[in-house]
C-alpha cells in the first residue's frame, strides 16, 4: 500500500478527528457521523483518495497496528534526517578558534616588529 494514503493519519488534522476517520473505516459511526466525514473528504482530495485505498485495506482489524507502525516509522525517519542535518552543521571547536586567535595575534605581533625595524 502506498504510504501517501496512509500519511492523512500520521498528522493531527485541525477539521476532523484521526480517531473518527478510523471509527468511520471500522463502520462505527452513525449516520450523521457517516455524512460529516463523507462531507469532508469531497472537500479534501487527497483525504478522499488516502480513505479510498485505507478502505481497500484487507485486515481491517489490523489497521490501527498498521497506522501506528507507520506513525514509527515516519517518525524514526524524521529523526533521522534532523540527526543528518545536525552533524552537517559547523561544529563549535574550540581549538579552531584558538588557532585563529593564535594566527592574528602572530600576525599582530609580526606588524608590530616590522614597524619598529622600519623606524
Amino acid at each position: 500500500m502506498n504510504r501517501d494514503l496512509l500519511n492523512i493519519l500520521s498528522n493531527s488534522n485541525k477539521d476532523i478527528d484521526n480517531q473518527k476517520l478510523m471509527d468511520y473505516l471500522a463502520g462505527k459511526l452513525s449516520e450523521q457521523e457517516k455524512h460529516e466525514v463523507e462531507r469532508w473528504m469531497v472537500d479534501n482530495d487527497f483525504a478522499n483518495e488516502a480513505m479510498e485505498g485505507l478502505q481497500d485495506f484487507t485486515a481491517k482489524k489490523d489497521l490501527n497496528i498498521y497506522v501506528d507502525q507507520l506513525n514509527k516509522e515516519l517518525n524514526q525517519y524524521i529523526q533521522h534526517k534532523k540527526q543528518r542535518r545536525e552533524r552537517r552543521k559547523i561544529q563549535d571547536q574550540p581549538w579552531t578558534y584558538l588557532a585563529i586567535f593564535l594566527i592574528l595575534l602572530l600576525i599582530v605581533i609580526a606588524y608590530i616588529v616590522i614597524k619598529k625595524l622600519q623606524n
